[in-house]
């Protein structure tokens, strides 16, 4: 009897399919179609998975957005996203002691950010001041957006917010004419009134690199994009991406005595150069808000990055209090506990977000699993250096 080896046995299983099917037998299943917008994939890896739901020591979360200037009326109004009372409990649960609400405003809307979340829980909340980008308009500007620095000093605002405003969307005469640059010298006023008064710059510079690349099948944050098409900064007048870290580089080689907070790790995707900027320039410090998603997809890198750099990383995470158009954002129990697992733990292949369909690119991240001495830097105390708290 001859012996039948395996190819011959599977060459002749395959043959009989192939028969059945000509027979009219059709296979059990067929391709279907299926939006990518209801593609819920779901992971058969079998990893550990840790809860986190206190961080390791204190936090200061230095960026979020728990209030926004209407400047539609006469004068600027702070509007609350919520009441302090409201996001306390959380607070606790989180171990985070305290939250900087970057988006303070300015002029009459910034003392009444502070009345409301400043004064009444001191220790609690920080108010950060904004630039009044409408007065750019009057001759006299440079000068009085500097004394509105020193005004803003004297009232407790710890800090001045600059929005990618500046450079994508402020123009000459407000919101026409051409882009006022990062650089524009009638800011110079600015920088160094914040350097003399020990204000801290937190500035928020350009997007993901795939926000000025077509929205086509080749860009990665397809979906985001597609979802959030004004969110392009593609064509028309818009600088490059690289022109925009450029010219706020300009920038902080000019004002040496004014501290830089580079808000979302100043370019998440290139710690290269984020690197080269850290090394040239003393006067400089990153935050991780709304970037965890580009850290934790290069684990590696980044924690040679928190190594090296771990007197200057910030923790932020750009919380913003019912931002249900930013599922990475909205501030809760999930997102600390999202954040906290990917700086406590080494945790594989993980959602970095608290929503149904991965908001900002179809990955997932890993933690990096940072030592107790780095935690307690990134987690307060390098902040506290920065703002003048005490620990």
């Amino acid at each position: 009897m001859n012996q039948i080896t395996r190819r011959q046995l599977l060459t002749g299983l395959s043959a009989t399919a192939l028969t059945g099917m000509a027979l009219g037998q059709q296979p059990q299943t067929k391709p279907q179609p299926l939006d990518l917008k209801d593609f819920e994939p779901k992971s058969m890896l079998h990893v550990k998975e840790t809860l986190i739901e206190k961080a390791r020591f204190p936090v200061i979360d230095i960026h979020t957005h728990l209030a926004f200037t209407n400047n539609s009326g006469s004068q600027p109004k702070s509007v609350a996203r919520v009441k302090p009372d409201e996001i306390l409990a959380a607070m606790n649960r989180k171990n985070v002691r305290t939250m900087v609400n970057l988006t303070g405003g300015y002029g009459p809307a910034l003392e009444e950010c502070l009345a409301m979340w400043h004064k009444p829980h001191p220790d609690r909340f920080v108010v950060f001041t904004e630039p009044w980008f409408s007065q750019i308009v009057e001759p006299k500007y440079p000068q009085f957006q500097a004394e509105q620095i020193e005004r803003a000093k004297k009232l407790g605002a710890k800090g001045i917010k600059v929005l990618k405003t500046l450079g994508l969307y402020l123009r000459e005469n407000v919101t026409t004419g051409p882009l006022v640059k990062i650089d524009d010298r009638r800011f110079d006023p600015m920088w160094d009134a914040a350097g003399a008064h020990k204000l801290p710059i937190a500035i928020h510079t350009s997007d993901p690199e795939a926000f000025f690349l077509p929205i086509d099948r080749f860009n990665e944050r397809f979906e985001e994009l597609n979802a959030h098409p004004n969110w392009s900064f593609r064509g028309q007048d818009f600088p490059s991406n690289r022109e925009l870290h450029e010219a706020r580089l300009r920038v902080i080689a000019r004002h040496p005595k004014t501290h830089f907070i580079l808000l979302h790790v100043g370019n998440a995707e290139d710690l290269n150069w984020v690197s080269e900027w850290l090394d040239k320039y003393p006067n400089t410090s990153v935050e991780i808000g709304a970037r965890i998603g580009e850290l934790g997809r290069q684990p590696r890198a980044a924690r040679k990055f928190f190594d090296k750099y771990q007197d200057r990383i910030l923790f932020g995470t750009d919380a913003v209090p019912q931002g249900v158009e930013t599922p990475q954002q909205i501030f809760g129990d999930k997102l600390y506990e999202i954040y906290y697992r990917f700086l406590e733990t080494e945790d594989e292949y993980f959602d970095y977000a608290p929503a149904r369909v991965p908001p900002q690119g179809r990955w997932r991240i890993y933690g990096l699993g940072l030592p107790e001495k780095i935690l307690r830097k990134v987690y307060h105390a390098n902040a506290e250096q920065i703002l003048g708290l005490r620990s």
